[in-house]
């Protein structure tokens, strides 16, 4: 019960647990451009450009300081190969390599490095147990579930290992707010199903799907659940124990860090048992003319040199979110998409996809203009500095479920501001404007 002898305290916790966000955008560089003039040329322009406000974070995140710094360390004083010399640079780079496998599953509360794979992306991680176990153990009358709102780095990969092997795709319906419809996942996950591969937050609809609650329709019926965490580990507490996953992914160039590198958690019984997706050094324990065994997890799955200088640096940024609070960020960057869509409901003439504002959705907004495709709408936000996404955003099935070739997506992040909302309804209004 709140009194005024508690009041003061209440208020300062709660303002302990909001974001600084003018502190934390002295964090990226990037923040301070001015964009306009020749795109040819990056970093140089006229000098009437205008201070970027960069909204598409859906599509890869701004990196901090601090991140770069990791990856300009590691090649200005440890550069070399993990697991191949005695001398000390290589020995400080495998220390340092290891102990980022270490901190990602620390992030996403898996049992340890053996339970987590570097790769180059999520879409690296699904083909991985797609070729790896899917080749292996799908057949016909076999069943794959997936749902309406995939992104192809799910759905086109599991399209093609159904054909490969003679199993079948099914997809679970979303309803009219774009949510999952869990009466139709309760039919379609049964005793033929082998694997759930679902999206834990649409990169469309902004949909928080119930992965807990898939991973026990799945259990219940002997099959593996993958969700496919790259819109979900950026910017919300994630744990993989806790939502019962038995595979789960997701991308460092969304969460601060480096491009070309993402993590695959996997449960350490099923990859013990399966086979690698790639082969060659370092993967390997011993090898003969006639044959080979593999090395322990999770280095059985990662071939060849790897991921030195990406890994080290993912660390970092996992550190960085973390220091500033999962729970912090989740709730700013939903504030904002709350707040944008508020501004944008007042327009009669735009379509908003996804689950009402004030419900549990991720911090992004799709949405159409009337009589304005979504790229020429990029394109005069562009004009105005404003970063959005266009286009059907690697789900070209669901854009036909909603009846629509493409959206715009505007997507907050950590160290966006209203301002920059502001900005964003500004610029569409002149958009409509225009094309009045």
């Amino acid at each position: 019960m709140l009194t005024l002898e508690t009041l003061p305290t209440v208020m300062s916790t709660q303002r302990a647990e909001s974001l600084d966000v003018e502190r934390v955008r002295e964090d990226f560089p990037i923040l301070d451009r001015q964009v306009g003039g020749d795109v040819s040329n990056p970093g140089a322009g006229p000098d009437d450009t205008t201070p970027l406000v960069y909204l598409d974070n859906g599509a890869t995140s701004q990196t901090p300081e601090r991140v770069i710094d990791a990856i300009s360390k590691y090649y200005r004083e440890y550069n070399a190969n993990v697991h191949r010399g005695v001398h000390h640079l290589s020995q400080e780079a495998s220390i340092a390599y290891e102990a980022a496998h270490d901190r990602l599953a620390e992030f996403v509360g898996a049992g340890g490095r053996e339970e987590m794979v570097f790769t180059k992306n999520t879409t690296e991680a699904m083909n991985l147990i797609a070729y790896s176990w899917g080749l292996e153990e799908l057949g016909p009358g076999d069943d794959v579930v997936l749902t309406e709102m995939e992104h192809h780095a799910s759905l086109v990969t599991w399209q093609q290992i159904a054909k490969r092997t003679g199993a079948e795709v099914k997809y679970i319906a979303i309803d009219d707010d774009g949510r999952l419809d869990m009466d139709h996942a309760r039919e379609l996950i049964g005793e033929d199903t082998e694997m759930v591969s679902v999206v834990h937050v649409s990169n469309v609809l902004g949909t928080v799907n119930p992965i807990a609650d898939l991973a026990d329709l799945a259990h219940e019926h002997d099959s593996y659940i993958f969700a496919d965490g790259a819109q979900a580990v950026p910017n919300r507490p994630v744990d993989v124990e806790e939502l019962d996953v038995d595979f789960y992914a997701f991308s460092g160039h969304k969460m601060c860090g480096p491009t070309g590198i993402g993590c695959l958690y996997g449960r350490k019984s099923i990859l013990e048992e399966i086979q690698p997706f790639l082969y060659g050094g370092d993967m390997i324990r011993k090898v003969t003319f006639e044959e080979s065994t593999w090395n322990e997890l999770p280095w059985k799955f990662e071939a060849g040199t790897p991921l030195i200088a990406q890994g080290v640096a993912l660390a970092e940024a996992a550190d960085y979110l973390e220091e500033i609070g999962m729970e912090r960020i989740q709730r700013h960057e939903t504030e904002l998409a709350d707040y944008a869509m508020e501004q944008l409901e007042g327009f009669d003439d735009i379509e908003i996809y996804g689950p009402p504002r004030g419900e549990d959705r991720s911090g992004l907004v799709s949405f159409n203009l009337d009589s304005v495709h979504a790229h020429d709408l990029a394109s005069i936000m562009n004009d105005y500095a404003v970063a959005i996404r266009a286009g059907d955003h690697c789900t070209q099935p669901l854009h036909e479920t909603l009846g629509t070739a493409a959206s715009a997506r505007a997507s907050f992040y950590l160290y966006n501001t209203r301002e920059e909302v502001d900005t964003l309804v500004e610029a569409i209004d002149s958009a409509r404007q225009l094309f009045a």
